[in-house]
């Protein structure tokens, strides 16, 4: 994400619902959504920093022409999370990714619709990231009458 460039999500007249990139890591496309309130996030920020289309979105303050490493990233997150007054080691960049999917699985239950958000392309892989455990498994089962 942090590569990203203002014309991977900006549209014409603004900015979509949702936007795709390609994972690096994999090559496949992943899909993600931009709430309103990120949208507005987002534009504020690109007006603030006069960014054109071909600039990425979170430029290095050192050199403008990249992206901010993931390194930074991290930095600019441990601050962030000790500023709300929360413990810094217990949240990371990736615990921050992993967020989402996991709310969205403890209310829905959908792995595959997890894996598509993730991008994986393995069921095994997605379960692995949850931490799904054979007792979850079990307790979904016991919520079952048939």
């Amino acid at each position: 994400m942090v590569a990203l460039r203002v014309c991977d999500l900006a549209r014409e007249g603004g900015l979509g619902t949702r936007a795709q990139i390609i994972q690096r890591k994999t090559g496949k496309t992943v899909q993600f959504e931009l709430t309103e309130q990120t949208r507005r996030a987002i534009m504020d920020w690109i007006n603030r920093r006069s960014l054109t289309r071909e600039d990425y979105l979170f430029p290095s303050r050192q050199r403008p022409e990249t992206h901010l490493s993931t390194r930074q990233y991290a930095r600019i997150l441990k601050r962030w999370v000790a500023s709300a007054g929360l413990e810094p080691s217990d949240y990371g960049t990736h615990s921050m990714r992993r967020t989402k999917p996991t709310l969205i699985y403890r209310r829905t239950h959908n792995l595959r619709a997890i894996q598509l958000l993730l991008g994986h392309t393995k069921l095994e892989s997605t379960v692995r990231y949850l931490g799904i455990e054979v007792e979850d498994a079990l307790a979904l089962s016991e919520e079952t009458e048939v």
